[in-house]
């Protein structure tokens, strides 16, 4: 599933072809939204929470409101791509697009299979997004009220906690993962056992390094050697790269995002082993929680 930092890196690839464009020819492929037409419109900002992405735009041709925003979440597969002038994508992608944005200069962006698309007033974007957590990669970040948020359910375990996007958003399976390594910690040591503001600030500088810094995307280990990118994340049955021992994993539990398919090194990482994982409640799993 794309994570914070990946909605961040597309948000900037979507500029060159969207931003301060005005939109020549629009298409949304979901029955709700056939009908709503974009055209008129210019791009003003690509904006993101989280794994969500904001595409800002400005009022319409008729001036009946101040601007509406198209939202996107990828979920686990999906994605945007863009084309140059007269150019489209190939036939058999076409049946998985789901929104056409097509601009003045003739440039292209393409949504396929977004599953939560949605369509509202800028100033009403509360409503889609006010539940999440602060995230790490806005200018707006709240250390304190992440710090708040991780700390009100202290029994929560770690990767549990750090999924929640309602407590800070952005940080996906494989940042939980890798945090966990990196801060020493079983990934299901309760979340109020350990030191929470210096959680924040490794999850911080962690997002922001692998989203800005250029060749740094998603390596936590400082190599960006194929098999050496990642601490633990994806390195089941291999040696841990610190202090040898085998690295472990342990299935997701089905329907649960809070508890996904989780790696560890119980050496470098002592603690509670997965038996102490705590499933969510139905009715939070579906309600805006984790995968939000």
């Amino acid at each position: 599933m794309p994570e914070g930092d990946s909605v961040h890196k597309l948000a900037r690839r979507l500029e060159p072809t969207l931003l301060g464009r005005t939109i020549a020819r629009s298409d949304l492929r979901v029955p709700r939204l056939a009908t709503r037409d974009l055209a008129g419109r210019e791009v003003r900002e690509l904006a993101t929470h989280g794994k969500h992405l904001l595409t800002r735009l400005g009022p319409g041709r008729d001036g009946s409101d101040d601007g509406v925003t198209l939202h996107s979440h990828l979920l686990m597969d999906g994605e945007w791509a863009t084309t140059g002038p007269g150019k489209q994508l190939p036939r058999r992608m076409m049946p998985e697009v789901r929104v056409v944005l097509e601009t003045d200069r003739g440039t292209t962006a393409w949504g396929l299979r977004l599953h939560q698309l949605d369509l509202v007033a800028t100033r009403d974007e509360h409503r889609l997004i006010g539940h999440l957590g602060p995230d790490p990669l806005r200018a707006d970040f709240d250390h304190d009220e992440a710090v708040r948020r991780l700390r009100a359910e202290p029994a929560v375990p770690l990767v549990s906690a750090l999924l929640d996007q309602t407590k800070i958003a952005g940080l996906g399976n494989l940042w939980a993962n890798e945090l966990a390594f990196i801060t020493g910690n079983s990934p299901w040591t309760p979340v109020g056992d350990l030191d929470v503001d210096r959680l924040v600030t490794n999850a911080r500088r962690a997002l922001r390094h692998s989203a800005l810094v250029p060749g740094a995307y998603q390596v936590t280990t400082g190599s960006s050697r194929r098999g050496e990118d990642h601490w633990v994340s994806g390195r089941a049955r291999k040696p841990c790269l610190r202090c040898g021992t085998t690295v472990l994993v342990v299935a997701d539990l089905p329907d649960d995002p809070a508890n996904r398919r989780t790696w560890w090194c119980p050496h470098c990482q002592p603690g509670p082993g997965p038996e102490a994982r705590v499933p969510t409640p139905r009715s939070v799993r579906y309600g805006g929680g984790a995968s939000a």
